[in-house]
């Protein structure tokens, strides 16, 4: 018997009936749990939120410089305005 490593249910598993890599879930929290290490085995949780954070640091690096006004703007419109003084 192992525990869930996130809520720390009680998992039925056999040793000999699993994998490293395969991927389990956990009946009481529903985590995704893989499978590290089988004799004993040891599972970690899958988080799912870890490519989110990957797409705001993506979108972080996007956001253009403020305008004398506080407004954000891209680099594509300020060379615009540039060309309207001229």
């Amino acid at each position: 018997m192992i525990r869930c490593p996130e809520c720390s249910a009680e998992i039925d598993v056999d040793e000999d009936e699993v994998e490293e890599g395969e991927i389990l879930s956990c009946p009481e929290c529903e985590s995704e749990l893989e499978v590290s290490q089988t004799h004993p085995v040891h599972l970690n949780v899958i988080s799912e939120d870890g490519d989110d954070d990957d797409d705001e640091d993506d979108d972080d690096d996007e956001v253009g410089e403020e305008s004398d006004n506080g407004d954000l703007i891209d680099e594509d419109d300020e060379e615009e305005e540039e060309e309207d003084e001229e």
